[in-house]
C-alpha cells in the first residue's frame, strides 16, 4: 500500500473520530449553549485536516506534476479555504 494513501486515510480517520466524539460530548453535556462551543471547535479541525490531507497527497504526487500543475492546485486549495473560512 503507498504510503501517501495510507497517512491521507490516517488523517481521514483521526477527523471522523474527533466529529464522532464531539457529537458524544455534545450529547453528553445535554445544552445548547455548550454544545455549540463544541462545535465551533471542530470549525478548527476540518480546514486543518483538509490542508494536511491534500498536503500530503500533493507530495506524493509532486513528481508527477508540472509546476503550473501544482500552481493551479494550491489556487484551488486556497479558493476553498477562503469559501470555508470567509464570512
Amino acid at each position: 500500500m503507498d504510503k501517501y494513501v495510507s497517512w491521507m486515510a490516517a488523517l481521514r480517520l483521526l477527523s471522523g473520530s474527533v466529529e464522532i466524539a464531539a457529537a458524544l460530548i455534545m450529547l453528553k453535556l445535554n445544552q445548547v449553549d455548550k454544545a455549540l462551543a463544541v462545535n465551533s471547535g471542530l470549525a478548527l479541525v476540518g480546514p486543518t485536516i483538509l490542508i494536511l490531507t491534500t498536503a500530503v497527497g500533493l507530495t506524493g504526487m509532486a513528481q508527477e506534476l508540472s509546476w503550473g500543475k501544482l500552481g493551479w492546485i494550491g489556487c484551488g486549495v486556497a479558493f476553498l479555504l477562503i469559501g470555508i473560512l470567509k464570512k
